[in-house]
């Protein structure tokens, strides 16, 4: 996939969480072309072409980001606010997923350029059917400058 289009940049960390994301997405042909990263630090250094993925095309870009909002090394406010202050990456779309419904983190998220917030819901039906909603409209319905 080094050359070809990313559709869906999976940044998250619990294994059961982003298992569920990519069965939800694959069950609806929503996932071909989907990364799935397990940290922040990961993240920057697949969009940016560093570390690991040296060398790797960043002209090349997802058309969206779905990024956990605590994660170990770079927290999910981290990675946004790289993502959004950069001209190069700041018209990704990111949606924020987290189970934090505090307040102080969706100010701060929507403040640092977040296209959309999502709690997760509870429960698999619930998780899976929002899941395939934001794959659908970020893929199919969205329209992104470039794209």
């Amino acid at each position: 996939m080094e050359n070809e289009e990313i559709q869906i940049l999976l940044v998250e960390d619990n294994k059961a969480d982003a298992a569920l994301t990519i069965r939800a997405l694959k069950k609806h042909n929503l996932a071909s072309n989907l990364i799935h990263l397990i940290d922040g630090a990961q993240a920057l250094d697949f969009i940016f072409g560093k570390g690991e993925f040296t060398g790797r095309n960043t002209d090349i870009k997802p058309k969206v980001i779905f990024l956990d909002l605590k994660m170990p090394k770079v927290s999910g406010l981290e990675v946004l606010r790289i993502i959004k202050s950069d001209e190069k990456t700041k018209l990704i779309p990111v949606v924020m997923m987290t189970s934090s419904k505090e307040e102080k983190d969706i100010i701060e998220s929507h403040q640092l350029g977040v296209n959309s917030y999502v709690v997760k819901p509870l429960g698999f039906e619930n998780f899976s059917k929002t899941i395939v909603e934001l794959g659908f409209y970020w893929l199919a319905v969205n329209n992104v400058p470039g794209q």
